[in-house]
């Protein structure tokens, strides 16, 4: 069965574990699709050669959760280049047997257009900034307006922009629980995998 998840949104907003309870609720792999952007943009040197000669290695770095990792994701995914380089990986990870569920920027819209179930994940960028914050410390503030800088980042670039496929069901963990979260999530799959 090839059975495609796509959860899109902005950083901090739980799309990632949402993923991940939903792949273990249903049995489908899961890739975090961010962690090849930032992957690329800790490698260092050029990009573009860095996204055509990525490694499970370079997935494996301890440091992809870090906030310098998610600011060079950032930064390393305007380039249409290293887009196009991991086009091709994602895209056959997602029609791979028995289900997947990638999460990401652009999923919906670029990647899996054709998924069977897309997701937008969302919540306010204050929010977001106080789980990052929670998730890695530093001064509030500062991390506030990180997260406001990426997302304006990632919703104005030409290639690939942040936004909810049109199909999408949006999600927003504001003021749910990860649990309800996950439920919601569980509950739009479950209609789509019935026959």
């Amino acid at each position: 069965m090839n059975f495609t998840v796509a959860i899109d949104g902005p950083a901090a907003a739980g799309k990632g574990t949402i993923s991940r309870a939903v792949a273990a609720r249903f049995g489908f792999a899961y890739l975090d699709t961010g962690a090849l952007y930032r992957a690329v943009g800790m490698k260092g040197g050029d990009p573009i050669e860095a996204a055509q000669n990525l490694t499970t290695d370079d997935l494996a770095r301890d440091d992809l959760r870090s906030l310098a990792a998610g600011q060079a994701a950032s930064q390393v995914a305007v380039i249409p280049e290293v887009r196009a380089a991991l086009l091709a990986f994602q895209r056959d990870f997602a029609r791979r047997p028995g289900g997947a569920v990638l999460d990401g920027r652009d999923i919906g819209t670029v990647i899996c257009p054709q998924a069977e179930v897309k997701l937008y994940v969302t919540a306010s960028s204050e929010v977001r900034a106080h789980r990052r914050w929670l998730e890695v410390g530093g001064d509030a503030a500062i991390v506030l307006a990180e997260v406001k800088e990426r997302d304006a980042r990632d919703m104005g670039r030409a290639d690939a922009p942040l936004r909810p496929a049109a199909d999408a069901l949006v999600i927003d963990t504001s003021d749910l629980s990860i649990e309800a979260a996950v439920e919601l999530a569980c509950a739009e799959i479950a209609r789509h995998l019935r026959p």
